[in-house]
């Protein structure tokens, strides 16, 4: 997976690449995917969310340009599997995620694993995590028509936030948003590309988990496709 789908794709950050050739991507799919976790494309999860594909979670972490003593904020766990990555690389990650049933996944996941340098929380990741504020790098795996301003405020001088910015059904754009002082709008913004992902939502989402349904393997990736 890292040699030819995310060093052969352009990735040269060696933290990233070797954070990527650690964590156990099929501890974060679905039982029944573990065979698919490590194809260059994104998985179902439950709640109608994905785990994205490995090569857009090692691109969005070598835009942030971590340090081994910076601490991130991601918006969006999902399965875990990004912050476990990214906790390969930060002293500390700071994750929310909306779903109830998601939230708890993730947990047990990264529990599981030892990351006791990742802290996931089930909050409405739109508001950001001011409680650890700033931090040296924000990340959002969900993508809306515009930037939460908590986000920014969040930030701290010389930071990074990595987000794919537009609505749903139009081309996304992946951007990046450097920090460069105090003031409100001492912001850089770069353009890194065009993405897919799914909508940001704001608000808790408190149902519990749905019952287990018993599609196929290849229904659930075509309903992923």
């Amino acid at each position: 997976m890292v040699a030819r789908q995310i060093a052969g794709r352009g990735i040269t950050d060696e933290a990233v690449l070797e954070a990527m050739r650690t964590v156990p991507r099929e501890a974060f799919v679905p039982d029944g995917l573990a065979e698919f976790a490590y194809i260059d494309a994104p998985l179902p999860i439950a709640e109608g969310q994905t785990i994205s594909q490995p090569f857009i979670v090692a691109l969005m972490a070598q835009a942030l340009e971590l340090s081994r003593d910076d601490r991130v904020l991601e918006i969006g766990a999902g399965s875990g599997y990004a912050a476990a990555v990214l906790g390969q690389l930060a002293e500390r990650v700071v994750t929310l995620e909306r779903h109830t049933s998601l939230a708890e996944g993730a947990a047990a996941a990264l529990r599981g694993l030892g990351y006791d340098n990742v802290e996931l929380h089930h909050a409405d990741g739109s508001l950001g995590w001011p409680q650890a504020a700033p931090y040296d790098a924000i990340v959002a795996t969900a993508a809306r028509g515009e930037i939460p301003r908590p986000l920014l405020d969040q930030l701290a001088v010389g930071g990074r936030l990595v987000l794919p910015v537009g609505e749903r059904g139009e081309v996304q754009q992946l951007r990046r948003i450097r920090r460069t002082g105090r003031g409100a709008d001492d912001l850089v913004e770069e353009d890194l590309g065009a993405v897919q992902f799914v909508p940001f939502l704001s608000g808790l989402d408190r149902s519990a988990a749905p019952a287990v349904t018993r599609e196929t393997v290849p229904e659930r990736i075509a309903a992923a496709a």
